[in-house]
Parts: structure tokens; sequence; C-alpha cells
């Protein structure tokens, strides 16, 4: 019997299924990071982490070993799991990349503007405008502003740049969610509309300023936001 239940599972579809187990719960933790669930300076309980995920150690070692990579945990070997603070120099750094990534996009794409895509980008625009005004719809706002930058990187073949730019914006992602809790949602999505409209113009240098002029809403706020929330920064 044991030999029969082996033989039903090759190895990479083992190796699948616990790959899958990591990414749901490193993409979960994530997300109660960045949303401030597991506020900075928190410490992770594993065997608490395990019951609630149902999972045993070695998928939650993993999961965590990615976010440590990421910077948003720091790991004591044979002690505990801290949420880290928010690294200012991180945030500039990510910046950095973001904001060169993303207007060399925006250029290509109003270089030969395309209908599939401005309709696709309107209809999350669209989506965004329908849950803005709700707080309990935070979450899906900011999520739906990741589809709309992963959209236009896929739309000149270049996803794995967008997953490189999150990889690396886990800091920033934090002080972007405490800029948009200051009623920020409308000049998000303002900036989105400038992005679409200069790229169907067929404007490369106003869709680069559109998408410099957006993604430097928070940056120009960090110390202010520090200032409000200086228990969440290094």
């Amino acid at each position: 019997m044991t030999k029969t239940l082996f033989a039903a599972f090759s190895p990479s579809e083992t190796a699948a299924s616990a790959g899958g187990t990591v990414q749901r719960v490193y993409e979960d933790l994530r997300q109660r990071i960045i949303s401030f669930d597991l506020p900075p300076d928190m410490t992770l309980a594993r065997n608490e982490l395990t019951e609630t995920y149902g999972v045993s150690l070695t998928p939650l070692r993993e999961a965590l070993q990615k976010l440590h990579l990421e910077g948003l945990v720091r790991i004591y070997p044979q002690s505990k799991t801290v949420v880290t603070r928010i690294d200012i120099p991180q945030i500039y750094e990510a910046h950095f990349l973001r904001t060169a990534l993303e207007c060399e996009v925006a250029r290509n794409l109003a270089l030969s503007p395309d209908r599939d895509l401005l309709t696709r980008a309107r209809s999350i625009i669209r989506m965004q405008e329908a849950v803005a005004q709700d707080p309990n719809q935070v979450t899906m706002f900011q999520e739906l502003d990741e589809v709309f930058h992963n959209t236009l990187f896929a739309a000149v073949g270049r996803s794995p740049l967008h997953r490189l730019i999150r990889e690396r914006s886990g800091h920033l992602e934090r002080a972007r969610r405490l800029h948009n809790a200051q009623g920020r949602v409308s000049s998000i999505i303002a900036g989105h509309m400038e992005v679409i409209d200069a790229i169907e113009a067929g404007d490369p240098d106003a869709a680069v300023r559109a998408m410099r002029e957006h993604l430097g809403g928070t940056i120009s706020q960090i110390e202010q936001l520090r200032t409000m929330h200086p228990d969440y920064f290094s």
C-alpha cells in the first residue's frame, strides 16, 4: 500500500505542490506586512503560523526566507523572526529602479499605441474608481494598482521585470500604503489616466512625464510620513 501511494505522485508533482504552498504562505504574509496587519517590530511566532496556514515548519521557513531576502523580516537563527521597520534607503533604491523601468515601458507603448491594451487599462481604472472610496477595499485598490502596472509591462513583453520591481519594493509598498491612507487614491487614478491618455495620443515624452509624476507622489512625502509614523521607520 505504501509503495502504491508513493507511486501516485512523481517527484516533480510533489515539488510543485510544495512550491505552491510556500508561495501561498509567502504571498499572504507579505500582504499582511504591507498592509500593517503585521506591523514593524512584531515577532512572528512560527508555531502559531504553522497552525494558521495549516503547514509544516519547512514550507513556513522557506516563505519566511523569501521575506527575509526582500528585507521585510529579520530572522534570528534558533530564536525569532521579526517584521522589519521601513528602510528609507531601500525605498529610494526601489523608486529609482521602478522609475527607470516604468518610464521606458510607457515610452515604448506610446511609440506604438495598442487598442487592446488601452481598453484593458481603462477597464482596470474603472474598477479602481468603483472601490476607491470604500475603506474596506484598500487592499483591493492596491491589488488593482499592481494589475494596472503589470498590464503595461506585459504589453511590451516584460512581465518578469515587473516581478523584479515587486521583489525589490516591499519597503516602498509599505510607504505607499501609509501615503494612500491619507486619501491619495484620487490622485493615483488621475495619474493612471494621464499615462494612458499620453500613450493613446502617441506622445512618448508626455507618457514618460506622466509616469514619472505618478510614481513620484509617495517619494516626495517620505520625510513627512516618517514624522507621522516614527515607530514604523528605521
